[in-house]
């Protein structure tokens, strides 16, 4: 099954990106706008795993992550990879405690690798796509209000990360979470 480890955003995040995604839905670009209750900030694209791995991978995940503790982030501006002429995706920053969110990644990344999975060949950019560009219609204009609107800002608590199984449907993908992996308060 198709798998990833995400954060989940809460309820008030979503709020906000819903704004920020009706705010450039106006602009009438080819793009196809992920639904707000799927967005979530990836922390590993698995791929494809053995529905029997994922206890010994929610295990490890466990282990790797056992000594961080909750932290802060916020959604902070707007922007498209890889470049605001050619967008491909438009996204929304992540700010705050980034240096925990790092560690956090790290762990998930030490942890699949040690369980056979490739390391990602990608430095690690925290963002949250908000759609993928499709054509080239009403770009500029586009590229004008992710610039306007990038300012936008709601802060929430990373205190837990999902592993999910992704099903791809032709109204897109339906996410499923297998095991959640709670940050020590203590």
């Amino acid at each position: 099954m198709r798998t990833f480890i995400a954060i989940p955003l809460p309820n008030e995040s979503q709020v906000i990106l819903d704004q920020m995604q009706q705010s450039l839905r106006t602009c009438k670009a080819d793009v196809r706008w992920v639904a707000i209750p799927s967005i979530h900030l990836t922390l590993k694209f698995l791929g494809e795993v053995d529905p029997e791995a994922i206890p010994k991978l929610s295990e490890q995940l466990q282990e790797e992550s056992k000594n961080l503790r909750p932290f802060e982030l916020s959604l902070q501006g707007l922007g498209c990879f890889p470049n605001a002429r050619n967008p491909r995706v438009v996204w929304c920053g992540i700010e705050g405690a980034t240096d925990s969110l790092l560690r956090l990644q790290a762990a998930v990344e030490s942890a699949s690798t040690k369980l056979g999975f490739a390391p990602e060949n990608r430095s690690f950019r925290p963002h949250l796509t908000l759609g993928r560009v499709q054509g080239r219609k009403n770009l500029p204009l586009l590229a004008d209000r992710i610039a306007a609107d990038s300012d936008l800002a709601c802060g929430f608590r990373a205190d837990r990360f999902h592993i999910y199984k992704s099903t791809l449907k032709p109204q897109g993908a339906v996410y499923t979470v297998l095991n959640t992996i709670v940050l020590n308060e203590n």
